[in-house]
């Protein structure tokens, strides 16, 4: 299999890159500058550029591209920039995929548990609706952006994807170091759900939607176990053996993180309907142990 692969330079694309590269299936990785090695293609999103080579013969596109929510303060040009670049990347390569010929059966495209809003206890499935708030927007807009791809007949599935555990990067990367310094704590009320999910877990939950062409649409790639965030907090101290007794307040989150931490403080009880329908087994379902194999793996 041929695979075109954006934001493989992240977490989770170099994750990916791997699994596959390691099963003998080709990737192409798109990257942003001048390539320097055979697999990588070069394609420019502001300008709607992508090299007409980087399509030929592909057999599915995985769309990862776009800025980190949690990287930086939420100014009104981070939040515009949040927006634009995912959309204007997701625009890009399904233009893309639309133009080659023929052209790859499968997109599968980066998207997140936000898109529901703040739905309180109640879990979610795919089938619920778009909630409120301006992360809810970006996810829909992203979501939106691949409609081109399915309009030609392009099997799409949307990845709502939460927050993936790993030391390496990503939001739960730059949670895990607070916490073994000891002054880690729940946010806010710490009632707020969690929808996390194992990097090995997010791996083969990607692989499985690359081969299972019965699944399109919106899917949830998050654990089928979400957790409170007072009952992670908890987790994180026995595992770590450090004390939880701290707590940050919804407005010092507020304070940088502006809309987004109302995302944090609210949280989603997403469930991954759609993958245990169609028989995709975690290997990572509950939190707890889920962490301890991440620190077992980073300190054998």
């Amino acid at each position: 299999m041929k695979v075109v692969l954006t934001g493989a330079s992240g977490l989770l694309g170099g994750a990916l890159v791997s699994s596959l590269r390691g099963d003998g299936h080709e990737v192409v990785r798109l990257v942003r500058r001048q390539p320097s090695s055979a697999d990588e293609t070069r394609w420019d999103p502001q300008s709607g550029f992508v090299e007409p080579t980087a399509m030929a013969g592909a057999d599915a596109v995985i769309n990862l591209a776009g800025p980190g929510l949690g990287d930086r303060p939420w100014t009104s040009s981070r939040q515009h920039k949040l927006l634009d670049d995912r959309v204007s990347a997701t625009h890009t390569i399904t233009a893309a995929m639309v133009a080659a010929q023929p052209r790859p059966r499968v997109l599968l495209s980066m998207s997140g548990t936000g898109y529901y809003g703040a739905p309180g206890d109640a879990p979610v499935t795919e089938e619920a609706p778009q909630g409120d708030g301006y992360v809810a927007e970006i996810a829909a807009a992203w979501e939106r952006a691949t409609s081109p791809a399915s309009d030609a007949g392009i099997r799409v599935v949307r990845m709502r994807t939460g927050v993936v555990l790993s030391a390496k990067g990503g939001a739960f990367g730059r949670l895990l170091p607070i916490f073994r310094l000891g002054v880690g704590g729940r946010l806010g009320s710490g009632r707020q759900w969690w929808s996390w999910l194992a990097l090995p877990d997010y791996v083969a939950g990607v692989r499985f939607l690359l081969e299972h062409d019965e699944i399109d649409g919106p899917v949830n790639l998050t654990s089928p176990e979400p957790i409170r965030n007072t009952d992670m907090t908890k987790a994180m101290g026995r595992v770590l053996h450090r004390p939880t007794y701290t707590f940050v307040p919804g407005f010092a989150l507020r304070l940088p993180l502006r809309d987004f931490a109302d995302d944090l403080l609210a949280g989603q009880r997403a469930v991954p309907q759609k993958l245990l329908d169609a028989g995709f087994a975690f290997a990572n379902p509950t939190f707890e142990p889920a962490l301890r194999e991440l620190l077992n793996r980073q300190d054998p």
